[in-house]
């Protein structure tokens, strides 16, 4: 898949837990995880906004655009 989520990264970088950002972000700790692995399909503006906003960072933070011929497998 060319679109690497970097949550887990991020939330690292700001010692933060799932726990702690499924609550300022009011998301289940199911939807975060799936988007913290890289499961899921789609993620909608204002869930990436609130995300932003809980961790002080910019969306491609986030997500980075890998091309398929460069990510080996």
């Amino acid at each position: 898949m060319p679109i690497i989520v970097n949550l887990d990264v991020v939330m690292a970088k700001r010692k933060i837990s799932l726990n702690e950002l499924s609550e300022r972000v009011d998301l289940t700790l199911s939807n975060l995880s799936i988007l913290k692995t890289g499961k899921a399909k789609a993620i909608r503006f204002s869930t990436l906004e609130a995300i932003c906003r809980a961790l002080d960072c910019q969306p491609a933070d986030l997500l980075e655009f890998v091309h398929e011929d460069d990510n080996p497998r």
